[in-house]
C-alpha cells in the first residue's frame, strides 16, 4: 500500500534543498518506489509531502543516496517525519512533468 510522507526541518534553506537536489538528481534518476514529491518553504523550515509504494522504499533512498547529500549541504540537526497509508490521490487532468 503506498504511503504518504511528510516532512518538517527546520533550518533548511532554499539552496540547501536546490544543492542536495542537484547531487541526487533525483528527478533525472528517479528512486525505486517514488511516486510524487512537492516541496515548500515556510517559516523558516523545509516542508516537504511525497509519495512512495512504501516507507522501506523511503528509507531505502534516504540510507543510500540522500544522507550523503543532506550532509554534503551543511544539513543540520534531524526532521520531523511521518508516515501515513495514503487513501486516495487526484492528479488533475493534463497535469505532466516533473519540475516546476
Amino acid at each position: 500500500m503506498a504511503v504518504v510522507m511528510t516532512m518538517r526541518w527546520t533550518g533548511v534553506t532554499p539552496e540547501q534543498y536546490d544543492a542536495v537536489r542537484d547531487t541526487v538528481r533525483w528527478e533525472e534518476d528517479t528512486p525505486d518506489g517514488a511516486f510524487l514529491h512537492v516541496a515548500s518553504f515556510e517559516d523558516g523550515a523545509l516542508h516537504v509531502t511525497d509519495v512512495w509504494r512504501s516507507q522501506a522504499d523511503f528509507e531505502r533512498f534516504y540510507a543510500d543516496r540522500l544522507a550523503a547529500a543532506v550532509k554534503e549541504a551543511g544539513i543540520e540537526g534531524q526532521p520531523e517525519t511521518g508516515f501515513r497509508p495514503l487513501h486516495r490521490r487526484f492528479v488533475a487532468e493534463g497535469v505532466t512533468g516533473a519540475a516546476s
